[in-house]
């Protein structure tokens, strides 16, 4: 009967390169969810500009609602006025009166939407949803901030967090490459061991001994394993570098689409305010003064005030809307909105 206390230590060690070619790939893993995220807070920061902007709407509707209240009580008066001096029929009056309720009506509809959009945004950013918030927004910066579309498409091409994300995954995906290649390299480990053998029929009873054992690991098999390995880290890289071309092209054509809808709305709002809003301003100014003096074309100054109404409703929206398509161009190129 014999019995041996040994105790052993063993270091495995990878052959020089593999652990930090290993280290390098979850460094540069690490990079690319970096990117992603930096990518997903620009289209928060979208979402958040859209609210923002559709809230500001809201509010010079609202704005709009409230002058279009006065201009209709500024023509009760004078309808109310011409009747007293038997000069106007009184259902003119009435018309005037409905008209100004029905405008009342829409501006606390609208006081309601905006309130409900100033607690929207709050609850996003989290704040209380009553605290207050100013609602403002240069339309002119939106106007004279925006680069050529040849710019945008380089800066994307070259700082948008989404490509530089699939780029440094491309760049993982080249080092697994490398490192699958390294798996047919041998590893090597080192083992060292004390015993003492003990029993009547051992020999030196109770001496102490020390072993040192250097091994090298290689891979059998034929190496099918590694083979494998390989062949799976080629195909990841071309599944890499499609995925990289798929997502710069997009990037591209989401950049030009952008500003398309940027040029486009920003033709139209520039009509709007240049153009159609003033005739309209002009009609009611000069239906309310032909009105006034020969009370002459009642139903003319209704119409005239409804499509001033409708022309300046028109002009808030649609620079809400060229401030939206300004944060969608920005957020496009990888730029923040505002």
């Amino acid at each position: 009967i014999s019995s041996n206390n040994s105790i052993s230590v063993a270091q495995p060690f990878q052959f020089p390169g593999k652990k930090s070619l290993a280290s390098d790939i979850a460094n540069t893993n690490a990079e690319a969810l970096l990117a992603q995220s930096e990518a997903t807070y620009l289209q928060l920061g979208a979402q958040l500009s859209s609210l923002f902007f559709n809230a500001l709407a809201s509010q010079k509707q609202l704005q709009v609602l409230r002058e279009s209240v006065v201009r209709l009580e500024m023509i009760k008066n004078v309808a109310k006025a011409r009747y007293s001096n038997n000069a106007a029929a009184y259902v003119e009056y009435l018309n005037a009166q409905v008209a100004q309720s029905a405008a009342q009506a829409d501006q606390f509809n609208a006081e309601r939407q905006l309130d409900v959009a100033i607690k929207s945004i709050n609850t996003l950013v989290g704040r209380h949803a009553r605290e207050k918030l100013v609602l403002r927004a240069d339309v002119r910066r939106a106007l004279n901030n925006v680069p050529t579309l040849v710019e945008l498409e380089d800066y994307a091409e070259t700082s948008h967090p989404s490509l530089k994300s699939s780029s440094l995954q491309l760049e993982a995906a080249r080092k697994g490459v490398d490192l699958a290649k390294k798996a047919y390299l041998p590893d090597f480990q080192v083992i060292g061991s004390s015993y003492t053998p003990r029993g009547p029929f051992a020999s030196n009873n109770g001496a102490l001994y020390y072993q040192f054992e250097f091994d090298i690991v290689i891979p059998l098999y034929f190496f099918m394993k590694e083979k494998y390995g390989v062949e799976q880290a080629v195909r990841k890289q071309a599944a890499v570098e499609a995925s990289n071309i798929a997502n710069r092209q997009q990037i591209i054509l989401g950049v030009s689409s952008a500003y398309t809808v940027f040029e486009q709305t920003k033709n139209k709002m520039q009509f709007l305010r240049d153009s159609q809003l003033p005739q309209a301003d002009a009609a009611y100014k000069v239906a309310l003064t032909q009105y006034s003096n020969n009370g002459q074309g009642f139903n003319d100054l209704l119409t005239a005030q409804n499509q001033l109404r409708l022309l300046q409703t028109q002009l808030t929206i649609v620079e809400s809307d060229l401030l939206q398509s300004y944060a969608v161009l920005m957020v496009s190129s990888g730029r923040e909105p505002f």
